[in-house]
């Protein structure tokens, strides 16, 4: 689920603490002071509503319906919110009144709903119980326990595996879902593109065009020109329609991928992942850091427990959870500790679900390329408007002067002599060929050409292993030029097995069984765990569940005869602390139910953190030993030797501890801290994490592309040195000391200017801890670099929010990671870190294509009929044809060009500049060659096309120019055709490659053609069109084809390195800097 509020929240580099961020205090963001005044210029992250309104109110959109249909709705979002603080204050007032009866001793009244059939509670008791937080009542009951028993439930076991059983139990008590707002159906879409503010103009012109022209021609012959506008018009909206229907449906699937998180649930004793969906009353989950409540329920046990219930009730405190305050809200995240919960209400039995139905879901978000491309649009949009303006000025004073020839020597206007109605007809025609350059001129459809391309690369990504949270990332990741990657699980298979071992001073793997250290090893890795072990009743093989490191302790535990039952059953405990990422270490608390007066405290963790802590060690006879500086050494020595070996080393620790020192009262138990001092080492254990057999070949790959890959990692800075070596993120003749290889303290314990000195060299961070990443990801930001990160931890959530581009881990990430990520990593696997970083350059690549073939379709079209009528009068492309060109350039060709699939070539490549500017010097140089060879063509072919074609009038007045006019159309036509295929590589000279991997681009091309053949030899009466015979539609194709050469010629060319815009940029600063001179030189 994604955030209850999405208001713009600032993360401030070096100004918002690690605890601020987990609390939800922000601090506006330095870098929002010193963004461009463009107000088409946003940040890719936590723009602030103000920037937003800007850009919209300065853009040029005839049909602002469809041109903001991907963008974030900002009514509906106050809306959202208005709705969001109305469902928390009911929720407060509910169980406000609650309170006020338990205080004024009014008795409850008695629920008259019965209990679902076979079951002991109704759902409604459930339900108030924990909307409630009803103690009184959960007591009067008998506790979580008795709730339990009521639902047929195993507080320990969890529910039955049994169809039948889950089936009953989802008729009794309900599914985990909640009513989605209907998509829209493709009548909405149509709808909307019918709101074009040029095309219900043109079907005004169509209809008066119909009314003039049956009025004096009859129904026979008079319907042609209104009809073919008004079909022109129809068949553009059909097509819009349809393109922006399935965008709609593949951003629908996306969205259902995001709801699906999968959680792990325990039934019949086993552990094992289901969907959220498929969570039923009186399911047993296990909660560990990070996870989000996935329903209403209550607490079964829990450890150090603290859960941010910010999600519900506003405030940003972590609440603590225990025996006297139970009751967990779905939505809510788990902030510290681990426990287990028992499902007491799913779906709209819940606060969270009701908050779902109650407010929809906006699934726009503007990216900063489709603002920018607002911004381009906005630009031509005016220029258009200009050149429709000017031309129809000119065409109507030509008209009315008559200047306007029907034929060679009659005009069009004769006053006092033209019918009304033709006059009015021949000013509808002028009108309609106005507002058809205005359609073609103002490119609607660019913006929405990075939905399509966004929507096309989002569901590939999908098959590629990577789920999409954030449409901007998409566009970001193609300027990454770093990568800050974890080591375990990304780099590496996350299949860890313990392969060396150090137990009681000696090396032997698995121990024995004999030993003292043996039995305390068994204890300590059977309590202070997070993960289990089932063993089925009717024999089979033993599950171990857990994180991977966890599942190969355990896993070694099982070699030397460890029973995880017993074990557990043999003590309970007292306290813990939950392992965290920070400290590197987690510990527990034990008391021994046989000998009640013996306290056990166990300390698991980075080896030689717990190693520092020992003041001795456990020797093979059971005899603790004083750890002399030459044993430490000793002991120092083996970790070193298995880091060397790309282990990593996990050390293992207990001390006793005096009952009478330990509070008994639960509230001071609570906030008591376990010692970790005076500790005796029990073991040093080498876990093996094998590198993934790709990641050499995509380290390399990003290397090549200019995007350097810098390894996070919690290990120590052997192992760190030994996996980076093998990945090829260090060369083996690269220097490997300080500060490539830096331990996170030392980079913490630098000052901000030292850390931007030192941070490009850095390749390998060691024993990091979530704030040394934090520090790396503001200091590389701070260098202009373009920082991607990955994190599966909670306490990665900073590092993910500040970065870029935030990756979490699907598999190993914790729903807080998720959430605070850009994109998620659905296979753990660098590779896929990389297929992003393609997929996200081609995202830039296919919009810089759309634009150069659509910018010289613009210039052309626009120059040709602005040329022609001014000097002549007349236009060679009327509405109709201009309506057809502007469908082939605007969404064919967005179809076409958009959808192109990633190249090796984009990974040759530097990565895109952050304010590198949309038109490249590059396309400049390709848009304009091609433009202008298409006027220089067709204006010949315009006012000399009748001489070089030798084309006479024959027996029917004004053939001669109704057939040149066809032959500049089709030319133009095959023009843009072949110019398609320049535009798929514009730096290339060879247009042809990969074009058997795009069968959309081959079908659009064909599908252009057949259509362009109907238009010209069937539809004559419709397009004004007449019939070529095969020599002119031979010309035409080679008009078209020419443009090939050209652009091969053109590609040698070269072009600076510097943009075009900064020299211009350059000279207006000029004049600005010298006009004060110059007025104070005069003064």
């Amino acid at each position: 689920m994604s955030n209850i509020s999405r208001t713009p929240r600032m993360f401030s580099p070096g100004r918002t603490s690690l605890d601020d961020y987990q609390k939800g205090i922000f601090v506006d963001d330095e870098e929002e002071k010193t963004m461009s005044t463009d107000v088409f210029d946003i940040p890719n992250k936590k723009a602030p509503l103000e920037r937003l309104k800007k850009w919209r109110q300065a853009t040029l959109a005839l049909n602002a319906t469809r041109r903001f249909r991907y963008t974030l709705n900002l009514k509906r979002e106050e809306q959202r919110e208005e709705t969001i603080s109305k469902i928390r204050a009911h929720a407060q007032a509910v169980r406000a009144a609650h309170r006020f009866k338990q205080i004024g001793g009014e008795k409850k009244k008695e629920d008259d709903d019965k209990p679902p059939e076979g079951f002991g509670i109704s759902a409604v008791k459930l339900a108030q119980l924990v909307r409630d937080k009803d103690f009184d009542s959960l007591q009067q009951i008998g506790g979580v326990k008795e709730v339990a028993k009521l639902l047929h439930t195993d507080a320990d076991k969890g529910i039955k595996e049994n169809p039948e059983e889950l089936l009953c139990r989802r008729n009794a008590y309900g599914e985990n879902t909640y009513p989605q707002k209907a998509a829209r159906n493709f009548f909405v879409f149509l709808w909307e593109a019918c709101q074009d503010t040029t095309l219900i103009i043109l079907m005004i012109c169509a209809a008066l065009s119909l009314g003039f022209q049956i009025k004096t021609e009859g129904i026979k012959e008079g319907w042609y020109d209104g009809g073919s506008i008004a079909f022109a018009v129809i068949l553009v909206i059909f097509v819009t329609a349809i393109s922006d229907y399935r965008q709609s449906l593949q951003f629908q699937n996306l969205n259902e991928e995001k709801r699906n998180i999968q959680l792990q649930v325990i039934r019949g004793g086993r552990r094992f992942k289901v969907s959220i969906f498929d969570l039923l009353v009186g399911d047993v989950l296990p909660l560990n850091i990070g996870d989000q409540v996935p329903a209403d329920g209550i607490l079964i046990e829990g450890h150090s427990l603290s859960i941010d219930e910010s999600s519900m009730t506003g405030e940003s405190k972590f609440v603590h959870k225990d025996q006297k305050n139970p009751f967990l809200m779905s939505g809510c995240k788990v902030a510290d500790g681990y426990g287990t919960m028992l499902v007491t209400g799913v779906g709209l039995n819940t606060e969270w679900g009701v908050l779902m139905a109650s407010i929809s879901e906006d699934n726009g978000e503007e990216t900063p390329l489709q603002v920018r491309l607002n911004g381009v649009a906005t630009f031509i949009g005016k220029v258009g408007l200009t050149v429709a303006v000017v031309v129809l000025i000119v065409l109507l004073i030509r008209y009315f002067t008559g200047h306007t020839e029907e034929t060679a020597d009659t005009s069009k206007f004769k006053a006092g002599k033209t019918k009304f109605g033709d006059a009015m007809n021949g000013v509808v025609e002028i009108f309609a060929i106005a507002v058809t350059i205005v359609v073609v001129a103002v490119p609607e459809g660019l913006p929405l050409a990075v939905t399509l391309t966004l929507a096309y690369s989002m569901r590939k990504m999908m098959r590629d292993k990577a789920l999409v949270r954030r449409l901007s990332a998409c566009e970001t990741m193609g300027s990454a030029t770093t990568i800050c990657s974890d080591k375990t699980g990304t780099l590496t298979l996350n299949q860890m097995t313990v392969v060396k071992a150090c137990v009681a001073g000696e090396m032997n793997l698995p121990p024995e069984s004999t030993s003292v250290a043996h039995n305390l090893l068994k204890e300590g890795i059977s309590q202070n765990t997070t993960g289990s072990i089932f063993k089925p009743e009717g024999g089979g093989q033993t599950e171990v569940t857990g994180s991977p490191t966890e599942k190969a302790i355990l896993s070694w535990a099982l070699e030397f005869g460890m029973n995880f039952d017993e074990e557990k059953s043999k003590s309970s405990i007292l306290q813990v602390v939950t392992f965290n990422s920070e400290k590197k270490r987690g510990g527990v608390a034990l008391k021994k139910l046989q000998s009640p007066s013996e306290v056990h405290i166990h300390w698991k963790g980075a080896a030689e953190i717990i190693l520092d802590l020992c003041s001795s060690w456990m020797d093979s006879s059971g005899v603790v030993q004083n750890m002399s500086p030459s044993k430490s050494d000793e002991f120092k020595t083996t970790i070193e030797g298995m880091a060397a070996a790309s282990l990593r080393c996990v050390a293992f620790a207990y001390r006793t501890y005096d009952t009478e020192s330990i509070p008994r009262e639960e509230v001071q138990l609570e906030s008591w801290e376990i010692p970790e001092d005076n500790l005796t080492l029990l073991a040093i254990v080498g876990i093996k994490d094998p590198c993934r057999p790709s990641v050499k070949e995509a380290v390399n790959l990003c290397q090549n592309a200019g995007v350097k890959v810098r390894m996070v990692t919690g290990d120590n800075i052997y192992t760190a040195r030994a996996i980076a070596l093998e990945c090829d993120i260090l060369k083996s003749d690269q220097s490997i000391e300080m500060p490539t290889v830096i331990e996170g303290k030392d980079f913490r314990a630098l000052t901000e200017e030292e850390r931007n000195k030192i941070v490009d060299k850095i390749c390998v961070m060691a024993r990091s801890s979530p704030t040394d990443k934090l520090l790396l990801v503001q200091a590389l930001k701070r260098n202009g670099e373009v920082v991607a990160v990955t994190g599966d931890g909670t306490n990665d959530a900073p590092a993910l929010h500040e970065a870029d581009i935030g990756l979490s881990m699907g598999i190993q990430g914790t729903e807080v990671a998720k959430e605070s990520s850009d994109i998620i990593i659905l296979d753990d696997n660098f590779s896929s870190v990389v297929k992003v970083v393609r997929w996200g350059r081609s995202v830039y690549a296919n919009i810089q294509k759309f634009i150069q073939f659509q910018l010289t379709v613009n210039v052309a079209a626009l120059t040709i009929n602005f040329v022609a009528a001014i000097s002549s009068g007349n236009v060679p492309l009327n509405a109709v044809q201009l309506l057809w060109v502007n469908l082939i350039m605007d969404t064919l060709g967005a179809l076409a060009l958009a959808t192109e699939p990633p190249t090796d070539h984009l990974m040759h490549r530097p990565p895109v500049g952050r304010r590198e500017p949309l038109i490249t010097n590059i396309m400049w140089r390709n848009l304009i060659a091609q433009a202008i060879y298409q006027i220089i063509v067709l204006l010949t072919l315009t006012f000399k096309g009748k001489d070089i074609l030798n084309l006479k009038d024959g027996n029917v007045a004004g053939h001669a120019d109704k057939l040149r006019n066809t032959i500049i159309f089709n030319a133009f036509v095959f023009c843009q055709i072949f110019n398609e295929f320049n535009a798929r590589k514009p730096d290339q000279k060879n247009i042809f490659r990969g074009l058997h991997k795009n069968r959309l681009f081959i079908g659009i091309i064909c599908m252009t053609l057949i259509l362009q053949v109907i238009i010209v030899e069937f539809l004559k009466k419709f397009a004004k069109t007449t019939q070529l015979n095969p020599k002119q539609w031979i010309l035409c194709i080679v008009i078209g084809f020419l443009s090939w050469p050209i652009a091969a010629v053109v590609k040698c060319i070269p072009v600076p390195e510097r943009p075009f815009a900064d020299y211009l940029r350059k000279k207006s600063k000029r004049k600005e800097s010298s006009a004060p001179g110059e007025a104070s030189a005069d003064h």
